[in-house]
């Protein structure tokens, strides 16, 4: 049965990288993965074409879609705006309408990046992380919020940190999961010494393990966890957290690996379909430059042949593709270490589909 997968190029860097990914996707069809490709509008795009980050064509079509790719949303000439116009309003509001409650982010250091890390090569080589973070919930959804002004004419911003235990518990569960498919140690990351809300996550986490007595559960406080990412980073194996926290620890844990533009992550919902996005954002620094690193975007389609379509060896593949790049010496900038020539966007693409045809 045909998969039909949404492309959202997006903003800033997404449609340079975006295109890059595609090639991928249309090289695996040529060699009879049975997909089809639609394509939509989000974020600043959608704004500027629509007058929304995200149309009602766009979520019809996500609904419909068994997975979707996604460049990157945002940039400054959006950041006036009132804020549910704005850009990441879009792709928060597309998480939460698709269900989509887990974010992976694997922080993977290939070995031929090791002098790449900032963190000396000895600390992280061999890194191999999975961070499970809940993406639903959590402060960034968390009612009421916004701005009020006090008596005394004092504005003051106020948001809220609520979750259910059903959330803990789904969230928990799924790193359980992934943890019995590798070293079998899950690390909990809450606040519970100061916040409630995560004092019942650590109490939901330690019932959840009664389940999984193959899988060794540990906690950690979020700042020591911060810390620790830095100091011993392959004390790790799964990392589960909330989602301010997750958001924050996995874009940390994304420079050990020597370039947050080598991540890929996958935020699916209870039956596996999932949207697939670098973790590195719109970079509007760079736009249309031509030197920004697809390889996330494309390990993301990876991800997405593995979670989302069962399709293993496939995914395999493209990994394996992009690791054979990486040893004939191509760099774009970001990951380029001791004056090595670099490499363009497109010529990385490229060069990766012509290892698919090795």
């Amino acid at each position: 049965m045909t998969k039909n997968i949404l492309v959202l190029p997006g903003d800033g860097i997404g449609p340079e990288i975006v295109a890059e990914a595609v090639k991928v996707l249309d090289k695996l069809k040529a060699d009879g993965l049975d997909i089809s490709l639609d394509e939509g509008l989000v974020g600043g795009a959608a704004y500027d074409a629509k007058g929304h980050p995200l149309p009602k064509e766009t979520l019809a079509q996500a609904r419909r879609a068994d997975a979707i790719l996604l460049g990157a949303v945002g940039g400054p000439r959006y950041e006036s705006l009132e804020r549910p116009l704005r850009p990441e309003q879009g792709l928060l509001t597309l998480r939460a309408e698709l269900q989509l409650f887990a974010n992976l982010r694997p922080a993977i250091l290939y070995p031929q990046l090791a002098e790449a890390s900032t963190l000396k090569p000895e600390v992280v080589a061999g890194l191999d992380i999975m961070i499970v973070r809940e993406l639903t919930g959590g402060i960034y959804f968390g009612q009421p919020r916004g701005v009020r002004e006090l008596e005394n004419g004092e504005k003051e911003g106020f948001n809220t940190l609520v979750y259910r235990e059903s959330e803990i518990e789904r969230i928990g569960r799924l790193a359980f999961e992934i943890a019995r498919k590798r070293d079998r140690r899950v690390c909990s990351v809450d606040k519970a010494n100061v916040l409630e809300v995560t004092e019942l996550w650590r109490q939901t986490m330690i019932r959840v393990a009664n389940d999984y007595p193959d899988v060794a559960l540990s906690h950690m406080y979020v700042d020591n966890a911060a810390m620790q990412l830095v100091r011993a980073p392959k004390q790790f194996d799964v990392m589960v957290t909330t989602n301010m926290f997750g958001d924050i620890l996995s874009d940390a844990a994304a420079m050990l690996t020597g370039s947050i533009g080598m991540l890929p992550s996958a935020s699916l919902d209870a039956h596996a379909k999932g949207l697939y996005e670098p973790i590195h954002g719109s970079a509007p620094d760079i736009t249309g430059q031509g030197v920004a690193n697809p390889l996330a975007t494309i390990l993301s389609v990876a991800m997405m042949l593995r979670y989302s379509f069962g399709e293993a060896v496939a995914a395999e593949r493209v990994e394996a593709a992009v690791g054979s790049v990486l040893d004939q010496g191509l760099r774009t900038p970001d990951i380029a270490a001791n004056g090595q020539p670099t490499v363009g966007t497109a010529e990385m693409g490229n060069a990766v589909v012509a290892a698919l045809n090795a």
